[in-house]
């Protein structure tokens, strides 16, 4: 059974057609999200990195 591009088209269409796409304050709760867990993985990162060259540098003098 081969598909021809018009059924592909109206497969893709029927596939689209099952999409539920985001509202605006689903999207704003994700982007808010996002920001915080970013802000505390910058902020363990730095951290860890202070501490990490504090004790080389300590090690090292």
């Amino acid at each position: 059974m081969k598909n021809t591009l018009s059924q592909t088209i109206q497969n893709a269409k029927m596939e689209l057609a099952k999409v539920i796409f985001p509202t605006k304050p689903q999207v704003k709760q994700a982007f808010i999200a996002v920001i915080v867990v970013v802000t505390f993985v910058v902020l363990f990162l730095a951290l860890v990195d202070f501490i990490m060259s504090s004790t080389v540098s300590a090690i090292l003098s």
